[in-house]
């Protein structure tokens, strides 16, 4: 009987200790930076081939971590894309999940399970810094007061962002739940719709458009030489400066390190970078860093960023316990509305930023969700590249299980966690794409883009493992891979 007993824990000990879930939650939590860029192509780093410039430090992710040839955004736009990164939910089931006004009501349910929010409910100190998009408030918010709900209401400790995007009003930073600087004698105002008396805009006044003019849009208030999209009044010694954002975001992501480390606690930062979302506006240090032009320069500032976080791990001694992940929240695009040549520097230069991939943002097609991926835990995870297809919808249920956190809920996330970690070949094996509410699915290496062209319609099929470019479409000769992946994807959307 004592012999049985003996056995049984024997074996009982055994599957705890190399147990998925035993062996994530034990020993110090490694703390989690996510930093996602604005834009980026597949093929704007030296790591996935980029060559007409440098971008040392985002490379070094790549030589001591896993590069992902197969990494994805849920979409080709912004906003829907981090709403499924933040919630882990398709943003085809949010009826607001496209690209939002800067004055747009918070789209998250604050009562919905959030990245933030898994991790605060682990122990750990939570940030967030730069782009956000998603909303603030209800939608008629008094920028000058506290605005609620906001981040706060999601899990995040502290945070430091714009509203939206830099080339939508309001131009201000929000630290926390307040925008930084504002003169209550001068208070600010926001309008989507109508401009306030008085207030020049870039179509009325286009000699104020000192920095950079526009081909279309971006022609309302006029903030820093640079035309917006949306008009604001007040305060104008809170509107930010392009050149100088960088620096301040950086500055505020790296103070919330050195603070977290300091009260002894993990931390999650989520760094949000705004390169190379237009406007394309480089710090003095960085024109001219890259002949691709402005787009090319703050990519090399970007790079810069990453450096600099990364080097402060390396003081504080941090670096082996930090789980560094960059990606970008969809495709590259070339023209988004400024006049800042980058079309034809690229073109000049050979430089092809979705690398071999069919189309970029705003596309259903690969190049508009398949994005750079890497992620670097130094003495744990083992440096090289995976062809695993992973998504950032699956952050949630993955950090879930790597904090011991129960799997959420009512979800589309799924835990890949062995996928990221490089300890399994097998992501995802399907995963649902949209770009501006179309869609198109990947199942394995078949790719589908339902309803293509006008009028009579027509669906596309792609065997992505002999097509990566999505040159020949092949539809015709697997009419029943093209009907079942139809069928599997009405059947994920409702």
């Amino acid at each position: 009987m004592i012999t049985q007993l003996r056995i049984f824990l024997f074996v009982f000990l055994c599957i705890l200790l190399f147990s998925p879930a035993f062996a994530d939650t034990t020993g110090p939590q490694p703390n989690v930076v996510i930093i996602l860029a604005d834009d980026l192509g597949i093929g704007d780093t030296g790591c996935y081939g980029a060559t007409v410039h440098k971008t040392p430090n985002i490379d070094s992710l790549a030589e001591n971590g896993i590069r992902f040839t197969q990494g994805y955004a849920t979409s080709a736009t912004c906003t829907p894309s981090r709403y499924a990164f933040m919630t882990g939910v398709y943003p085809i089931r949010h009826p607001n999940a496209s690209i939002l006004p800067g004055n747009a009501p918070l789209i998250i349910d604050p009562k919905r399970p959030t990245l933030p929010r898994v991790f605060k409910e682990a122990g750990y100190a939570t940030f967030a810094v730069g782009k956000w998009h998603l909303g603030l408030a209800d939608g008629n918010q008094d920028w000058n007061k506290e605005i609620r709900p906001g981040l706060c209401d999601l899990g995040f400790d502290h945070s430091f962002i714009m509203a939206a995007t830099n080339d939508r009003t309001p131009t201000v930073y929000i630290e926390d739940q307040r925008c930084v600087g504002l003169d209550p004698n001068d208070p600010l105002l926001v309008n989507y719709r109508t401009n306030f008396d008085g207030e020049p805009t870039g179509k009325s006044h286009p000699e104020l458009l000192t920095k950079m003019t526009a081909n279309r849009g971006h022609v309302d208030s006029i903030v820093n030489g640079i035309g917006r999209i949306g008009f604001q009044k007040g305060s104008k010694a809170a509107y930010w400066i392009d050149e100088d954002m960088a620096d301040i975001f950086n500055g505020k992501a790296l103070g919330y390190v050195r603070r977290a480390v300091g009260d002894g606690k993990p931390f999650f930062l989520y760094y949000g970078l705004h390169q190379p979302h237009c406007p394309r506006v480089p710090h003095s240090r960085f024109v001219g860093s890259s002949p691709l032009g402005p787009r090319g320069d703050v990519i090399v500032e970007a790079d810069w960023q990453v450096g600099e976080l990364l080097q402060l791990l390396r003081e504080l001694n941090i670096e082996e316990n930090t789980i560094v992940i960059l990606t970008s929240d969809n495709g590259m695009v070339l023209d988004d509305g400024y006049n800042d040549m980058a079309v034809e520097m690229n073109t000049k230069a050979g430089h092809t930023p979705s690398g071999i991939l069919r189309g970029g943002k705003y596309s259903r097609y690969d190049g508009g969700m398949h994005v750079p991926f890497l992620l670097q835990w130094k003495g744990t995870v083992k440096p090289g590249v995976s062809d695993a297809v992973v998504c950032q919808i699956d952050f949630l249920a993955s950090f879930a299980k790597l904090t011991g956190r129960p799997l959420p809920q009512n979800v589309d996330s799924i835990d890949t966690l062995d996928a990221f970690l490089g300890r399994s070949e097998t992501g995802r094996k399907e995963l649902v794409l949209e770009a501006n509410r179309r869609l198109s699915f990947r199942t394995e290496n078949w790719y589908l883009v339902p309803d293509v062209g006008q009028g009579a319609q027509h669906t596309e099929l792609f065997d992505l493992s002999t097509d990566p470019s999505q040159k020949e479409d092949v539809a015709a000769k697997f009419p029943e891979q093209v009907e079942q992946m139809t069928q599997r994807l009405k059947e994920i959307v409702r």
